[in-house]
């Protein structure tokens, strides 16, 4: 599933291309998660805005005449990319949005069909606000320190691991990069949350901003569909320490790697390094 570092190299890969772009046709293929929401023809002639991310959202604005008038909440879901090109060609069986512009077509290709594409007047109304509201900090909000994250785990009885994956406390710890952070840190990934002491919560939160930082300057991890919009796959996989090499002897003391399942992913961890 693209996580947040996949989310935003796609979106820094189209973002100054689409920018000041004029609709000039809408196609919906096949339904996605949720219905558009408004008549595609009602957006040909608006003017697309600075897309901006939040999580694993990108919103794209639409102007009429110099004002916002409402905007495109885009998700990818399990499997889905976006491709920004001046000639896309045919849809294909799994193309299932096409924003065509004076520019080029934004298309989301997603063969699964649990990504998703809804209008909202606004980020804080209608369906944008339903699924915005709820998301935790980003990682690189100056708010999300030691003390946030040791305050929010507090108020948990679960793993640590399954508390991160929860995208209320923050967003972008996807499963590799909390795999990663937690393996930073010296964290046993099945340590209950509310046990965790402030200092290691100071060592968590540094974790996952320099874990999330170092996915963003490799352009994300590439395991089965990911491209940004320029077709580029990322290369993080190739440096994680944990994820994906149960069995491996550990980097850092030569235990080997293990491999559990935690509310139904993977987790990989060190049992030598990584303490409860």
């Amino acid at each position: 599933m693209p996580e947040l570092p996949e989310v935003e190299v796609t979106r820094q890969s189209f973002c100054e291309r689409i920018h000041g772009a004029r609709v000039t046709a809408v196609r919906v293929g096949k339904p996605l998660r949720w219905p558009l929401g408004v008549v595609p023809d009602s957006l040909v002639a608006r003017t697309v805005g600075e897309v901006a991310r939040r999580g694993k959202y990108l919103w794209l604005p639409l102007e009429d005449d110099g004002r916002e008038a409402g905007g495109l909440l885009m998700h990818l879901g399990m499997s889905g990319s976006l491709a920004f090109s001046p000639a896309p060609g045919d849809a294909g069986v799994h193309d299932h949005f096409d924003l065509v512009t004076s520019r080029g077509t934004l298309r989301l290709t997603d063969p699964r069909r649990f990504g998703a594409v809804v209008w909202s007047a606004s980020r804080s109304d209608g369906m944008a606000a339903k699924l915005l509201n709820g998301l935790g900090l980003e990682p690189f909000d100056p708010a999300f320190t030691g003390a946030h994250l040791h305050a929010a785990l507090k108020r948990r009885r679960v793993a640590v691991k399954l508390a991160l994956l929860s995208g209320d406390i923050v967003v972008g710890a996807g499963n590799i990069y909390a795999c990663e952070a937690l393996f930073a840190a010296g964290i046993d990934p099945r340590t209950r949350s509310d046990r965790i002491s402030r200092p290691r919560a100071e060592r968590l939160a540094a974790a996952i901003r320099d874990t999330l930082a170092r996915a963003l300057a490799l352009g994300g991890s590439t395991l089965r569909d990911f491209r940004d919009a320029h077709g580029m796959e990322g290369r993080f996989q190739a440096q994680a320490r944990v994820y994906g090499r149960a069995g491996v002897p550990c980097d850092a003391c030569g235990t080997p790697l293990r491999r559990i399942v935690q509310g139904q992913r993977a987790t990989f961890f060190c049992p030598t390094c990584q303490r409860r």
